[in-house]
């Protein structure tokens, strides 16, 4: 007969404290084989190896919450799928952390005597880089066979010669980085963004690269908060410009209208203040129609592109508030799909906060798509986002 051991025993065998064992009965992940007569808890073999394989699941990052759902009847169900699912939350976690001891170097080395806000501010700017992070490589994933998007609206400001530029939180700049050497002769581009920003990197990429700039363009990078009066200031001291751009801005700043007033002060008569907001986006068409295909209720879907709307039309109303002309410019570009769950998964990122109510129709979705996939190999979804071009006259 196999002896059995106690909790004592288990922990000095598995290298836990008592105490996670007594919390590993609670939460239903280790239940004892038999009791004592004096009502201690008792353990066998196989308990000891359900014991190892928490601490193993656990010592990964597995939650007891993951762990329970994973064990059955001592052994792990789906492991490759398990730790499949485990190996994307690290990443994750990584990528975070990386995103995170970015921000605080740069914070650092800007900077000695730091306060509160400077907290606040790399919270603030690891939050915008990651969204915008994530949304870049979702495209760059399904439509990395289209023409850089970068691209697109680079040749949609149809930039002239010796044209003088204004670039509002330029960024990373792509717009200047994917168009490097077809920038316009004699174009001079003067960029304003913070410190702990993507500009950092494009402050170095600069000198780095401008030897290979067309002759006399120049690209000058200031470091200013464009909702501060003493920028404006400057900037207006430098006015006027041909150009000034205001792209991917509106949900980064407290105030967009105090932007677009300020730059159409700083304009030439001749000017165009290029800047995108108040997208309907034609996302919602493809979803709603596949979420009627599958017989569920799009009403999600329908409250979603009524709040659109209504921002679009303030939005417009805005522009026209500042400038005598105001035309839309729509850019498309292609997503390229061949897995039917890459489209559901677009759909919840896409309708954060309505992630539950897709799941109880998910498979259904998916299986829709898998359909149209079949048919042509892929399914392709044209989507086109919303530019304004204003004018003073």
């Amino acid at each position: 007969m196999e002896k059995k051991m106690t909790s004592g025993e288990m922990a000095k065998k598995a290298g836990v404290s008592q105490k996670a064992i007594r919390l590993y009965d609670e939460k239903g992940l280790l239940k004892p084989t038999d009791y004592s007569e004096g009502n201690y808890r008792l353990y066998d073999g196989a308990a000891l190896q359900i014991l190892e394989k928490i601490v193993a699941l656990k010592q990964i990052g597995f939650s007891l919450e993951e762990i329970r759902d994973n064990l059955k009847d001592g052994e792990v169900s789906d492991i490759k799928g398990a730790l499949e699912i485990q190996l994307q939350k690290m990443e994750d976690k990584k990528y975070q952390l990386e995103k995170i001891t970015d921000a605080i170097k740069r914070t650092l080395a800007r900077k000695e005597n730091l306060d509160w806000d400077d907290v606040a501010g790399i919270v603030q700017n690891v939050s915008i880089d990651q969204s915008a992070d994530e949304h870049h490589w979702d495209a760059l994933k399904h439509t990395g066979t289209e023409l850089d998007w970068y691209v697109r609206i680079f040749e949609s400001l149809k930039i002239k010669e010796n044209e003088k530029i204004l670039d509002l939180g330029c960024g990373y700049s792509k717009l200047w980085r994917n168009n490097w050497t077809d920038i316009p002769v004699g174009t001079k581009i003067t960029g304003y963004d913070i410190h702990g920003s993507w500009a950092d990197d494009f402050a170095k990429f600069i000198p780095d690269n401008k030897e290979t700039l067309p002759m006399g363009v120049t690209i000058n990078l200031e470091f200013a908060d464009l909702e501060e009066d003493k920028t404006w200031e400057k900037i207006e001291s430098e006015s006027p410009y041909d150009l000034a751009i205001a792209h991917y801005l509106d949900y980064e700043v407290k105030d967009f209208e105090a932007i677009v007033s300020h730059a159409s002060n700083v304009l030439s008569e001749e000017g165009v203040f290029s800047c995108n907001g108040g997208n309907v986006a034609k996302w919602n068409e493809y979803f709603k129609e596949a979420v009627e295909a599958v017989g569920e209720d799009p009403g999600f879907i329908d409250k979603v592109v009524k709040e659109q709307t209504q921002k679009r039309e303030s939005f417009i109303s805005l522009l026209n508030n500042y400038f005598g002309r105001v035309e839309s410019v729509l850019l498309p570009n292609y997503w390229h799909y061949t897995e039917g769950l890459d489209i559901v998964q677009k759909m919840k990122d896409y309708y954060a906060g309505q992630e539950k109510v897709i799941a109880r129709f998910e498979d259904k979705l998916v299986d829709y798509f898998q359909e149209e996939i079949a048919k042509d190999g892929e399914i392709v979804m044209e989507i086109k986002s919303q530019f304004w071009h204003c004018y003073k006259n």
